[in-house]
């Protein structure tokens, strides 16, 4: 069901101007030379206790709309799921003015893993995220990384990652979670807007006040 909390998602002029415009073409790139992995490997890496991260084939969007089915595309990787924007984007009913909510999203997750319940929305209805979506939030990066799977999440606004990186997406956007560390305080970003930042961490902090007023999947 869609809702009203959840509002439509598209990258704006604003937005555009931070990743440079629109995508010329679709892209396909490891997150950095220190980070590459097989392309076969989507099991997640052994991590010391409160930090896991799961492989990921990483595609950028190829157009400024297709953030929604690129994020999903990127989190259904870590599972091995080789599937095409296009497909996604005919699944969730993208257009040029982007992909309405999660809850359009959630369902292709489901789909796509196999389970029915793989999956549920979650909303942070409020501008500002409190104490208890972001301890909400946490546990439920922690659990679905745990369990093979990435959470996508729909943020609006701009936000800072820990390299002191500026993300704005004034107009919303769709990313995926792949990983966490630090018991689930920090998160690894997979992000579709642009190959050459592709992978970031931000704080579960800065990303619930991201999420806020929108959701996100999550096992």
């Amino acid at each position: 069901m869609r809702t009203d909390l959840i509002r439509k998602t598209a990258l704006t002029a604003a937005g555009l101007a931070f990743t440079g415009g629109a995508i010329a073409g679709p892209v396909t790139a490891a997150y950095a030379a220190s980070e590459a992995r097989p392309a076969t490997q989507t099991q997640s890496d052994r991590k010391p206790a409160g930090e896991r991260q799961l492989g990921v084939r990483y595609e950028a969007q190829p157009n400024f709309y297709y953030c929604g089915p690129a994020a999903t595309r990127n989190a259904l990787s870590v599972q091995g799921k080789e599937i095409s924007v296009d497909a996604m984007a005919k699944e969730m009913g993208t257009t040029e003015a982007g992909t309405n909510s999660i809850n359009d999203i959630t369902p292709v997750l489901n789909k796509e893993t196999g389970k029915n319940d793989a999956y549920r929305s979650v909303e942070i209805s409020t501008p500002d995220a409190d104490a208890k979506q972001t301890d909400r939030l946490r546990a439920d990066i922690v659990k679905t990384v745990d369990d093979g799977r990435a959470v996508v999440a729909n943020i609006a606004g701009t936000s800072v990652d820990t390299d002191g990186g500026v993300h704005s997406f004034e107009g919303g956007h769709y990313i995926s979670v792949v990983g966490y560390r630090d018991g689930g305080n920090v998160v690894k970003i997979a992000d579709s807007a642009d190959a050459n930042t592709a992978s970031y961490e931000v704080t579960v902090e800065h990303l619930a006040d991201w999420i806020a007023t929108r959701g996100y999947a999550t096992s």
